[in-house]
């Protein structure tokens, strides 16, 4: 059983690009440009919510279709993919970490801790890209 359709990949990684390149543009430079309920706090959260759900479902999915089994949680799935060493052990870690953040934003959006956005929307998106990344070279 292969890791990961070549042509789906290609698909959900220009998708991951294309929500990054949203949040790239809407983030600003410091913390303080984010306030509750703006535009740009809602640009950005939105679409780094939707990067992390792509990376969430290919790992899902990479974990069943390496007969891994079926993850419990989002963030098993990158510890799964991290002990059959598709995943360096850190990296899988800090998606575990996004996996989190994805659920805070689901479960508690109006509570968003601004500067943790902002550090997570200027940091997160390289380990989104060493996942897929990582999903290619397996492919």
């Amino acid at each position: 059983m292969t890791g990961v359709d070549r042509e789906l990949l290609a698909e959900r990684a220009a998708a991951v690009g294309r929500h990054l390149d949203r949040v790239a543009t809407h983030l600003p430079a410091d913390v303080d440009g984010l306030s509750p309920l703006s535009s740009a706090t809602d640009t950005v959260v939105l679409h780094l919510w939707q990067a992390v759900q792509v990376v969430i479902d290919l790992a899902v999915s990479t974990c069943v279709r390496l007969g891994l089994g079926s993850p419990p949680t989002y963030g098993d799935a990158f510890r799964s993919l991290a002990g059959a060493g598709v995943l360096d052990a850190e990296l899988a870690s800090r998606l575990a970490r996004a996996a989190g953040f994805h659920k805070l934003i689901v479960h508690a959006y109006a509570d968003l801790d601004l500067r943790r956005l902002h550090l997570i929307a200027s940091d997160g998106p390289a380990d989104l890209r060493a996942f897929l990344a990582a999903l290619r070279d397996l492919a």
